[in-house]
C-alpha cells in the first residue's frame, strides 16, 4: 500500500507551528495556525516509534506551540495569526481537549525524553481545568488514557479520564438512537472511545459496556453495505433526514481510532474490520468512489462531496489520513 507519510505535514509546518488551511497543497498563511491542529499533529508525530529527524523536529515545534498557547491556569488559546499575535483568550473549548490529547500522547510515547518530560508538565497543568463541553472532555480524556497506559499510577490522568467519561454520559434507552446527545456532529466516535478507555484503564465495567454499545451503534449507523458512509459536516439529528455529503475525513479517522481502542480493550479482532473500512474509505471505497488523498503530495482532501473530493489539503484532513494509515501499518 502506498503511504502518505508525513510529507504534507512537513509542507504545512514552519518554525512556529502548523498552518490550518491550504489551497490544494499550498499553505494559506493568512489563515494562520490553531491549537486544535497543532495538537493533532503532535498526536500523530508522537505515535511514531522511529521518527525521522525532520519528524522529531516537528514534535518539538508542536510542543513549543502548545506550551506557548497555555496560560498559567492550564487553559489554552486557540488561534494564532501569521503575525504571531493571538486572536482569542485562553479557554477550555475543544482546543483545550485537543491540546490535552496531544500532550498526553507525547508524554506517554514520544521517543524524545525531554519532550515526554515537558509534555507531562503541560498536561498536569492543563488537567487542573475541566470543560463544560462533552466533546472537549472526551478529547482530553483520550490524552489521559494514553498517559495512563504508560504510567498506570498517574492519579491526575485517572481523575481526568473518569471525569471525561462522566461528561459523555450513558446511552439513552432508545434502540434507534442510544446516543447521549440528540445530534451527531464531528469526531463522534471519540465520545464512545473515551468510555471504552475509562472502562479498560479505570476498571469501570459499566463504562466499558456503555462505550462498546455506543460504538457498535455508531459504526452501524455509518456503514452502508461493506463501506463507510459517515456523518457529513452538517451533522445528523434524531428524527431528521440524514444527508450524505459533505463527509469529513476526521469522522473516518475517529472511527478508526475508537475501533482500534475497542480491539485493544476487549481483545476482539472483529473491531479491526471498521479500521480496514476506514483505510478503504480514503482509498476510494466511499459514497463517491473517490480516492481521498493526493498520492503526489501525501495530503488528505478536505471533504467528500457528491461530485468528488474537495481538493484542498488542509491540516485536519491530512492528519486524519495519516492517523488512519498509522492503524493500517499495524494491521499489515
Amino acid at each position: 500500500m502506498n503511504s502518505p507519510g508525513f510529507r504534507h505535514l512537513v509542507r504545512l509546518s514552519d518554525d512556529t507551528g502548523l498552518f490550518e488551511h491550504a489551497r490544494h497543497a499550498v499553505a494559506r498563511r493568512h489563515h494562520g495556525y490553531c491549537t486544535d491542529d497543532v495538537a493533532r499533529g503532535l498526536v500523530v508525530a508522537s505515535r511514531e516509534a522511529h521518527p525521522s529527524h525532520r519528524l522529531a523536529r516537528l514534535s518539538e515545534c508542536y510542543l513549543a506551540f502548545l506550551t506557548h498557547a497555555q496560560d498559567p491556569s492550564g487553559a489554552f488559546r486557540n488561534r494564532l495569526g501569521f503575525d504571531r499575535r493571538w486572536g482569542d483568550s485562553p479557554g477550555t473549548g475543544d482546543w483545550w481537549g485537543r491540546a490535552m490529547w496531544g500532550l498526553g500522547t507525547a508524554a506517554a510515547g514520544n521517543t524524545a525524553p525531554w519532550i515526554r518530560e515537558e509534555a507531562l508538565v503541560a498536561f498536569t497543568l492543563g488537567a487542573r481545568q475541566r470543560s463544560a463541553h462533552a466533546r472537549a472532555m472526551a478529547f482530553a480524556g483520550l490524552g489521559a488514557a494514553e498517559l495512563l497506559r504508560a504510567s498506570p499510577g498517574n492519579a491526575v490522568a485517572a481523575a481526568l479520564l473518569a471525569d471525561a467519561a462522566e461528561a459523555v454520559g450513558a446511552p439513552v434507552e432508545d434502540p434507534d438512537w442510544p446516543w447521549p446527545q440528540p445530534y451527531l456532529s464531528y469526531a463522534n466516535a471519540a465520545l464512545a472511545e473515551v468510555l471504552v478507555a475509562a472502562g479498560e484503564l479505570n476498571g469501570d465495567r459499566q463504562s466499558l459496556s456503555n462505550g462498546l454499545h455506543l460504538l457498535t451503534w455508531l459504526c452501524a449507523a455509518q456503514t452502508d453495505g461493506d463501506r463507510l458512509s459517515v456523518v457529513p459536516v452538517a451533522g445528523w439529528r434524531k428524527d431528521a433526514p440524514r444527508t450524505r455529503f459533505d463527509q469529513q475525513p476526521i469522522e473516518v479517522a475517529a472511527l478508526a481510532d475508537a475501533c482500534a481502542t475497542a480491539a485493544l480493550a476487549t481483545g476482539d479482532p472483529s473491531w479491526q474490520t471498521v479500521v480496514r473500512r476506514a483505510v478503504a474509505w480514503f482509498e476510494g471505497a466511499n459514497d463517491a468512489d473517490a480516492v481521498m488523498w493526493d498520492h503526489t503530495t501525501g495530503g488528505g482532501y478536505d471533504g467528500l462531496t457528491e461530485h468528488g473530493p474537495n481538493l484542498n489539503q488542509g491540516a485536519e484532513s491530512t492528519i486524519a489520513l495519516i492517523s488512519t494509515m498509522q492503524h493500517a501499518r499495524r494491521l499489515a
